[in-house]
């Protein structure tokens, strides 16, 4: 799991001039997300001078440790279900879930050049596929879907390695621990030491991404002033820079005279 604690940018009037005395929260925020949130961090912390301390992780894992009491203030997750699922628990707030963005599954290797379609996984040549623990990742999910959609999800059998996180995953097919890896857009859209092909989202179920707001008191109120941002054109902006699909919020409604 990475920790990031997210350094205040100070404008005026907008934090103290001691970044300890600035207000501060816990986030919980699906592995994919750690590359973005970098910049996203940062932009929240120059416009709200509040400090967040973002946990990355599988959705599943942080859904879990939600269920268990973790004193969360938002929970950025990579799907609906397990967004879903921290409501469920009473931990966070149901009405306060909104999607945040859609999420997308490509190949990323270090090795050469990119396969061209999806069935080339089958060839020998690619002899550790990393992904994402299904049970628990949507995007490890996601890439079980297309591998059994594809036809080829039994033809592999042990050349599939299984990380904890997207994250991991990518890490490993960065290291050279994998020659392959199924991983986000996210993630691999910021590594340019690589190549990778975008996988036909026809091939498994969309990853739609949802945020919901959890905990009480300051935490809740840091989770919302945090969610607002997310789902605002700025924030917006920035997650379509790391290949996020976001959609483009409804218009107000207007009163008719």
């Amino acid at each position: 799991m990475r920790t990031l604690l997210l350094a205040v940018a100070c404008v005026t009037g907008a934090c103290s001039a001691d970044p300890a005395d600035a207000p501060s929260f816990r986030v919980a925020a699906a592995s994919d997300l750690s590359r973005a949130f970098d910049e996203l961090g940062k932009a929240f912390t120059a416009k709200t001078g509040t400090r967040a301390v973002v946990d990355f992780n599988s959705s599943g894992t942080l859904a879990k440790q939600i269920e268990q009491g973790a004193p969360y203030g938002l929970f950025l997750a990579a799907n609906k279900d397990f967004a879903d699922q921290a409501a469920t628990s009473g931990k966070c707030a149901a009405a306060s879930e909104r999607l945040y963005a859609r999420g997308h599954l490509v190949a990323w290797t270090r090795s050469g050049a990119a396969p061209v379609t999806f069935g080339e996984l089958a060839d020998p040549k690619w002899k550790r596929i990393a992904i994402a623990n299904p049970d628990h990742a949507p995007y490890g999910k996601a890439a079980k879907q297309a591998l059994v959609k594809a036809g080829i999800f039994d033809s592999l059998g042990e050349r599939i390695v299984i990380a904890d996180s997207v994250q991991a995953a990518m890490t490993w097919a960065r290291e050279g621990s994998a020659d392959i890896a199924l991983v986000s857009m996210s993630l691999a859209s910021v590594d340019t030491a690589g190549k990778a092909m975008i996988v036909d989202e026809a091939l498994y179920e969309p990853l739609e991404q949802t945020l919901i707001v959890c905990g009480t008191g300051a935490d809740a109120a840091g989770g919302a002033q945090l969610a607002a941002f997310v789902l605002s054109p700025t924030g917006r902006e920035i997650l379509a820079r790391y290949g996020f699909s976001v959609a483009t919020p409804p218009a107000p409604a207007v009163a008719k005279p």
